[in-house]
């Protein structure tokens, strides 16, 4: 049986952004924004970030392509019942993050705040 960091590096991230979309959208917030959080914590441009869905890209490969952002140790917080700051797998870690980020859009806190500018 795999383990749970097994199966969030195997998520393919094509399959999950929609659904980041759908979540943020019902609260008003835009694809714009969306990206802008995923550019922030990846380095990753809009382009590439279309190209990693085209490609069906796993989040093994989106974060090992990935330049994660030196302020990203500031995203803490409980998601999916673990604290954010606290996941010993690094591939994990990250996607956790990337979730918080787009809940924390979602809960419509300000774009600086999420950006931990």
């Amino acid at each position: 049986m795999k383990t749970h960091d097994e199966r969030i590096a195997e998520m393919i991230f094509a399959s999950v952004y929609p659904l980041y979309l759908a979540k943020i959208e019902k609260k008003g917030r835009t694809k714009a924004e969306l990206d802008e959080v995923v550019t922030w914590l990846t380095g990753f441009t809009g382009m590439q970030i279309q190209n990693l869905m085209e490609q069906k890209a796993t989040f093994k490969t989106v974060f090992a392509q990935a330049s994660i952002n030196p302020n990203a140790s500031l995203i803490t917080g409980l998601i999916c019942g673990y604290r954010v700051e606290e996941i010993e797998n690094p591939l994990t870690q990250q996607v956790r993050y990337l979730d918080k980020l787009v809940d924390e859009l979602a809960k419509g806190r300000k774009m600086d705040k999420i950006l931990r500018s």
